[in-house]
C-alpha cells in the first residue's frame, strides 16, 4: 500500500465522510498521485494536458449560425423549442460553485448583478418570467460547491423558491504536495478542494435530480454559468438542438462566441472528432489564433446521453500555492462532453439586446458589462 493510500485510510472520520458525500475516488486519486514522481513537473504537465495526434481547424461550415430573428426559420425553430418546453422537455442547470477570488472571496451567486438583484435572484426571477410564458414549471437546478453550497441553500429558502428547484454539491477531493503525499494546512489539516466543473455529470447523477427528470419525460438538459446571464433559454436555439438530435447529428450543442481578444476553449477537428479544447491542451504547431470562436460553457445536452454514457474523463494537473506553499490538484472539464459525445457548434450573439455571453470576473468587469446586464434581464424577464 503506498503512502498516499495509508494517509488517505488514516482520515477522521467525519472528512472521510464529507469526502464520501463529495464523490470522492480514492483510488483514482492514488493513481495520479503516483504520476506526479515522474520526470520534471512542468514537462510532466505539458505531456499530460496536450492532446495526442494532429489538431486541425474547424472544418468549413461546422459553425452554424441560426436564421436572423423574426425570419419564418427562426420562427419555426422557435415554436419546437417552445413545444418541447410546453411538453416539459427541458431542464435548465447553472453551475454555482464559484467563488470570486477576484471579488474578495465572495459567493459568486450572490454577488448583486444590477438593481439590487444577484445572479442567483435573477436566474430565479428568469425562471418565474418562463414559466409564465410557457405554462409550466421549468425545473432550475445549482450546482453548488462545498464552498458555497449552505449560503446558496439559505437564499433559496430565504426566496421560498419553488418545488421545482433543485441543488447539488460538486466532487470534492484533497491537494496533493509536489511528490504525492497528502497537502495539510499549517495546522495539518487536509486541504480539500472542487474537482471542476466536469463534476456536473457525475453530481447531478448522484442528485437523483436527472432520473426523476427523465422518468416524468424529460428530454433536454440546458448548463450554463451563473455569471452568464446572457446565457439564458431560448426557444430557437432549444429547437435547433432538437432537430440536430433527430437527424442523429448531436447529443450536444455548444454554443460560441466570435473572439475579441478573448482566450479559452476551441472548437478543434482532433482525434478525429470536433470538439472544444483549452488552449493550453493544444500542441505548440497549433496556432489558436487559426480559430475565430471560442466556447462560451454553455450547452445543451440530450438527458439520456447525460445520465447513461460512461465517460471517460481526462483529470489536468494544475499546480496551485496554498499559504505560500506548493501544492497540485486534479481537476476536469465540462466541454469534455464535446470529445465523447456527437456535437454541433453554433455560433451566438455577443453584443445588444441578444448577447448570449456577459462572464463576470471581477469589478471592474461587472462595471463595464453592467448596462449590457441591465438590458438583457430587462429583455427577458429578469426585471
Amino acid at each position: 500500500m503506498t503512502s498516499l493510500a495509508n494517509e488517505l485510510k488514516s482520515l477522521p472520520l467525519a472528512l472521510a465522510l464529507r469526502l464520501k458525500e463529495g464523490g470522492f475516488n480514492e483510488e483514482a486519486l492514488v493513481a495520479l498521485a503516483a504520476t506526479l514522481k515522474e520526470g520534471d513537473p512542468l514537462t510532466r504537465r505539458r505531456t499530460r494536458n496536450i492532446v495526442k495526434g494532429k489538431v486541425i481547424p474547424p472544418p468549413s461550415g461546422s459553425i452554424i449560425k441560426l436564421a436572423a430573428e423574426g425570419s419564418p426559420e427562426h420562427e419555426r425553430l422557435s415554436a419546437r423549442g417552445l413545444a418541447a418546453m410546453r411538453a416539459g422537455e427541458l431542464a435548465f442547470c447553472t453551475m454555482a460553485g464559484g467563488m470570486a477570488t477576484r471579488m474578495g472571496g465572495i459567493v459568486k451567486a450572490l454577488c448583486e448583478a444590477c438593481h439590487g438583484h444577484t445572479f442567483l435572484d435573477l436566474r430565479l426571477r428568469e425562471n418565474r418570467s418562463i414559466e409564465k410564458r410557457v405554462g409550466r414549471p421549468l425545473p432550475l437546478w445549482f450546482m453548488t460547491s462545498e464552498a458555497t453550497h449552505d449560503a446558496i441553500v439559505r437564499s433559496l429558502e430565504a426566496t421560498a423558491s419553488a418545488d421545482h428547484t433543485g441543488v447539488f454539491m460538486q466532487n470534492l477531493s484533497v491537494r496533493l504536495t509536489p511528490t504525492g503525499s497528502l497537502f495539510k494546512d499549517a495546522d495539518g489539516v487536509p486541504s480539500l478542494y472542487a474537482t471542476g466543473h466536469g463534476d456536473l455529470v457525475d453530481a447531478l447523477r448522484r442528485s437523483g435530480l436527472l432520473d426523476r427528470f427523465i422518468a416524468a419525460g424529460g428530454k433536454w438538459v440546458w448548463i450554463a454559468n451563473i455569471d452568464n446571464l446572457g446565457a439564458s433559454v431560448d426557444f430557437a436555439l432549444l429547437g435547433h438542438f432538437i432537430e440536430a438530435v433527430e437527424k442523429q447529428a448531436a447529443d450536444v450543442q455548444c454554443e460560441v462566441c466570435r473572439k475579441e481578444g478573448d482566450r479559452g476553449g476551441i472548437p478543434v477537428l482532433a482525434e478525429g472528432k470536433l470538439q472544444v479544447l483549452e488552449e493550453f491542451r493544444l500542441p505548440p504547431d497549433f496556432d489558436p489564433k487559426a480559430v475565430n470562436v471560442f466556447n462560451t460553457n454553455t450547452f445543451l445536452v440530450r438527458a439520456e446521453a447525460l445520465a447513461k454514457t460512461s465517460f471517460r474523463w481526462t483529470y489536468f494537473e494544475v499546480e496551485k500555492t496554498i499559504s505560500g506553499r506548493p501544492a497540485v490538484q486534479f481537476e476536469r472539464l465540462l466541454q469534455e462532453i464535446t470529445a465523447q459525445l456527437p456535437s454541433v457548434y453554433v455560433e451566438v450573439p455577443r453584443d445588444g439586446v441578444a448577447s448570449r455571453f456577459l462572464p463576470v470576473k471581477d469589478f471592474d468587469e461587472l462595471a463595464r458589462r453592467r448596462q449590457a446586464i441591465e438590458e438583457v434581464a430587462a429583455a427577458r424577464g429578469m426585471l
